[in-house]
């Protein structure tokens, strides 16, 4: 039988007292911590009132998914029998999750800004209420906006395809759930779900843009859309677009936020890659294309296509040294 292993008792003792003095010095850490909390330049929420769960809103958006699109994102098998049971237990699980949440961030905006009771339980009731009630318009919009990418997409070989791994399709479902919150007047939780998905895809669409039908974004990546955008039906945008503001003057922004600041996009426009279109007095009318890499700050008419003109390239020959021997 093998010996236990002989152990350096003095070793072990002296180890435990350094751990000891080290792990006293963190009483002083956390005192300082502490005390930084209370200043005024501390960012802490420090109340006996939570606020929302940025996880549990993200959970939301995965649970709205396995709705909007019965059987791509569950983890059970869904059939024409089971699907009323599923599609019940999800919804009254999302009804309880998304009330917490709404009245946890409509709570959290009257205490800050001081303002009257606004009965949030009961509201975050009626509005978690209001979003599952409009999940039949919303799956009729993402249908018309699948069908778009379908229609001018080659390498789309399927909805499927498209509803499982199309950034744009991800970006774009989310868009509309924070949309409908957004106009709701749910704070915090839009914003959440905006800035979640921007991380996931590269694409930055504020849930205040107003976006019609059969909306296409192509790859995606860098694509931004500002609060005050809004944008027709048939419209398609590549990666790197941003339809946002111009710069606002110093002093300004409180006197700005009630304003539009971003362009409007008529229907049926295309705007390609790296396009920037600034500015909310900014219109792109119907039917514009918009060239690769174009800067727009000044309205369009109708029909208009603004390209770049050709760069005058050089094209060289590699000059190789001669590396064989002379003879």
């Amino acid at each position: 039988m093998s010996k236990d292993p002989v152990h350096n008792h003095k070793t072990c003792r002296t180890e435990s007292v350094v751990y000891k003095q080290y792990r006293s010095r963190l009483h002083d850490i956390v005192d300082r911590v502490v005390d930084s909390c209370n200043r005024d330049n501390c960012n802490a929420h420090i109340d006996y009132e939570q606020l929302p769960s940025r996880t549990e809103v993200i959970n939301i958006l995965h649970k709205l998914r396995t709705v909007l699109f019965p059987g791509y994102f569950t983890h059970e098998k869904l059939d024409p029998v089971n699907l009323r049971y599923f599609v019940g237990k999800t919804i009254a699980e999302l009804f309880d999750m998304l009330a917490d949440q709404i009245s946890r961030s409509i709570r959290h905006e009257c205490f800050k800004f001081d303002l009257e009771c606004t009965d949030c339980t009961e509201r975050g009731y009626e509005n978690a209420l209001a979003l599952l009630d409009a999940i039949p318009e919303l799956q009729e919009k993402l249908s018309m906006d699948i069908l778009a990418v379908a229609e001018g997409d080659p390498a789309a070989k399927s909805y499927d395809e498209i509803i499982f791994s199309y950034p744009g399709m991800l970006a774009i479902t989310v868009y509309r759930i924070a949309h409908r919150l957004y106009f709701l007047g749910v704070p915090l939780l839009p914003r959440i779900m905006s800035e979640y998905v921007h991380g996931e895809t590269g694409i930055d669409i504020h849930p205040g843009a107003k976006i019609g039908h059969r909306f296409v974004i192509d790859h995606g990546t860098g694509v931004v859309i500002g609060e005050t955008a809004e944008i027709g039906n048939n419209v398609r945008i590549y990666q790197g677009v941003t339809i946002g503001a111009l710069s606002v003057p110093k002093g300004k922004i409180d006197e700005m936020k009630d304003l539009k600041r971003h362009p409007t996009i008529e229907d049926d426009v295309i705007i390609y890659a790296g396009a920037t279109i600034l500015g909310g007095d900014t219109v792109i009318g119907a039917r514009s294309v918009i060239g690769g890499n174009v800067w727009i700050t000044e309205s369009l008419a109708p029909d208009t296509q603004v390209m770049i003109e050709s760069a005058h390239q050089i094209y060289r020959r590699k000059k190789t040294a001669n590396l064989m021997p002379k003879p």
